[in-house]
């Protein structure tokens, strides 16, 4: 017969769950203990649908949980699946409630968070895992540690890589964790939740800030093409307010120029090209041109020269803003993608209001409205371009539009770049909060509190 495994005795069990001194990855306060957050909880997977299970249309039977459903709040009630109950009768044991804390094992690992109570009993994607039966940690003490950037490294780091990258459950278990006195998580948890709390709402007001800056853009060229931007420039010059005159584009501006002659060029000139690609919507500017030989892109491809205002003619990237001035060419000479408009200015017509024009929401928006074609293929019409009606100021006043708009933007631009980066510093922030809170650095440790090592033998004493 087999030989009867032997029961450890506690101080066995004490040693299998406190890390040794050179294994502690760094120092915490005295009466805390590093331990295996094995030794405290159990880790336990979640489960494949049968085959052939299609997810139930009744919202009030059993919600699955799946990876993708995890956010950085916690589970998205918006979009969850359901089972009926005879899937979940196969596949009860395999629930978790808002006692446990998920961790995603596979795809996006680790997430982690808590299960909200409204749906406490779901089912678990065998992609994540529970951990559940927690002694001894405070949950929500357990949950921002493993959120910690150092919890993250440890399960990143033991995340076996085949077909698809894979967190084991017993590697969970083998998580180091530092583990102090129970009243000093709930510190600890009160004074993140209050330091966070305070970045949360910095954030939402940056958010706001963030969000206008659209807004505000699309105020500054409306009143560039309405005359506003220049009324005190019309005073200073003498200039009267109603001296724009109403224009169609086509007047000012050959829609698609008849081509260079490239016959007598050689074919192994060197030329600049912009497919598409090169033209970057947020900066409205060619950001990666390439070089071609004359004799690859002579036919089949759009010509322009320096000057010319090039804008995207389909779906989805004229709505996107894909437009721009083109700047110097190789050997002067410039093709690109078939789907640009070339838009080249007559004397009247300064290029760079034109540019901010088509790249005004507002135009583009009107262009939208009459685009033709199947479904993902649509285009502007060239004729919306050459009918386009505009009320058109005089070329000193054009450039004086340009000018402001450009100086305005750029001041924009900068703002809207110290707001992105306030936003980035708040996310570092948060992870250095964590950081020193699991180290015992928040000011909230009472070192006169009894060791957790205490309470680590209790634990392992009740188990």
């Amino acid at each position: 017969m087999p030989k009867k495994k032997t029961a450890l005795t506690i101080e066995e069990r004490l040693q299998q769950a406190l890390v040794p001194a050179e294994e502690q990855p760094y120092e915490v306060p005295e009466n805390w203990v590093w331990v295996r957050l094995g030794s405290l909880a159990d880790v336990k997977g979640g489960k494949r649908l049968p085959k052939g299970t299609t997810f139930s249309e009744n919202i009030t039977k059993h919600p699955y949980i799946r990876v993708t459903d995890f956010n950085a709040i916690g589970v998205s009630l918006e979009g969850l699946k359901y089972i009926d109950e005879d899937v979940y009768e196969k596949i009860s044991r395999y629930t978790i409630s808002s006692d446990d804390i998920y961790v995603s094992i596979a795809g996006s690992i680790g997430k982690v968070g808590i299960i909200p109570s409204c749906i406490d009993g779901a089912n678990l994607t065998e992609n994540a895992a529970k951990i559940t039966n927690i002694k001894g940690i405070n949950q929500k003490y357990l949950c921002l540690f493993l959120k910690s950037e150092f919890a993250q490294y440890q399960m990143q780091s033991a995340t076996i890589a085949t077909t698809q990258a894979k967190l084991a459950l017993f590697r969970i278990e083998s998580l180091t964790f530092p583990l102090p006195p129970l009243s000093e998580q709930q510190r600890i948890v009160e004074r993140i939740e209050e330091l966070f709390a305070k970045l949360d709402e910095a954030k939402e007001r940056l958010q706001e800030v963030a969000n206008s800056f659209a807004v505000r853009k699309a105020a500054i060229l409306h009143k560039a093409f309405t005359g506003e931007l220049t009324k005190q420039w019309h005073r200073e010059n003498g200039v009267s307010d109603e001296s724009w005159e109403e224009k169609k584009l086509g007047e000012v501006c050959s829609v698609n120029p008849r081509k260079i002659d490239a016959k007598n060029l050689d074919d192994n000139l060197e030329v600049s090209f912009i497919p598409m690609a090169a033209v970057s919507d947020v900066l409205g500017e060619i950001v990666n041109p390439e070089v071609k030989n004359l004799e690859d892109v002579r036919t089949g491809f759009t010509n322009f020269a320096e000057g010319d205002v090039i804008f995207a003619k389909i779906t989805p990237c004229m709505e996107n803003g894909k437009s721009a001035v083109v700047g110097p060419l190789l050997n002067d000479i410039g093709y690109g993608s078939t789907e640009f408009y070339v838009l080249r200015c007559k004397e009247e017509l300064y290029n760079k209001y034109l540019y901010h024009m088509v790249r005004n929401t507002t135009f583009r928006a009107e262009a939208k409205a009459v685009m033709t074609g199947a479904v993902g293929q649509q285009r502007v019409p060239k004729t919306f371009l050459q009918e386009y009606q505009l009320l058109l100021p005089t070329i000193p006043e054009q450039h004086e539009i340009v000018r402001l708009i450009d100086d305005l933007l750029a001041r924009e631009r900068s703002a809207q770049q110290a707001t992105e980066q306030a936003l980035a510093s708040i996310d570092l922030m948060k992870k250095s909060i964590l950081a020193r809170a699991f180290r015992g650095e928040l000011g909230t440790n009472k070192a006169s509190e009894a060791s957790a090592l205490e309470l680590l033998k209790q634990v392992l004493a009740e188990n």
